[in-house]
């Protein structure tokens, strides 16, 4: 069996003296999409924010590329090739789009592919016509591309994004799935939070559905479109892929 690229095996996550994953179990294949489900508040920020170390674990390991990262600072997990789109963008408004992309790949050794600002252009032609604009004068799906640019930028082999499309016109948020759909082709895997399981169900080869801190179903995309009475019970009316 192939290593996983990710592996999150038996993880107890807390703030201050509050349990917020219990046991938590998660993996990503090199060159896979899967995808964290769940209601708000049900551990999905919390899961990226344990792996990029960014919150106290206990119990079990979090792997990467084979390497335990759980005891490691977050610039070192960042470093050995994890590259984040944080929910609310988070990008740099007093900066252009040259200087957000520059910035974050600066002194970085790349652990995977080495990207430049001509391919981030070329993945996003919007951000080549919109550089020399501060980063608060662009529309939220101008933002949502700088900082997956951004990301990028680091040379990741994982991609991690929090929210994906959240707050996004229907036509930009078509526009991000594809560019999604358009790395996952060139090898780059992705672990994505979104509320759209319709296009999780396109792009991701898993999924795996958090309630309360709990791991509580994981499957491939054919198994999550035939039980639509699993993101009924834990997504609420309505939530059933299309």
């Amino acid at each position: 069996m192939t290593r996983p690229l990710l592996e999150i095996a038996g993880v107890d996550a807390f703030y201050g003296a509050s349990q917020a994953l219990f046991a938590m179990e998660l993996a990503v294949a090199e060159g896979s999409a899967v995808a964290l489900i769940g209601r708000n508040g049900m551990g999905k920020t919390t899961t990226i924010r344990a792996m990029l170390g960014l919150v106290a674990t206990r119990g079990g390991a979090i792997r990467f590329r084979g390497t335990r990262i759980d005891r490691l600072p977050p610039h070192r997990i960042a470093r050995a090739g994890i590259g984040l789109v944080p929910e609310g963008r988070q990008i740099f408004p007093n900066l252009t789009v040259r200087e957000n992309l520059v910035a974050t790949a600066a002194g970085r050794r790349a652990a995977g592919p080495a990207w430049t600002l001509d391919r981030v252009y070329g993945l996003f032609p919007r951000l080549r016509e919109r550089q020399g604009n501060m980063g608060d004068e662009l529309s939220g799906g101008e933002q949502q591309m700088l900082a997956i640019g951004r990301a990028l930028m680091t040379g990741p082999l994982l991609l991690v994004l929090d929210e994906a499309t959240e707050g996004l016109a229907p036509l930009m948020r078509r526009e991000i799935w594809s560019c999604l759909a358009r790395l996952k082709g060139e090898g780059i895997a992705i672990l994505v939070v979104d509320k759209d399981l319709g296009a999780l169900a396109r792009l991701c080869d898993r999924h795996f559905i958090l309630e309360r801190g709990h791991c509580v179903w994981s499957g491939d995309s054919a198994a999550l479109l035939a039980a639509p009475e699993v993101p009924h019970r834990y997504l609420g009316l309505g939530a059933t892929p299309q």
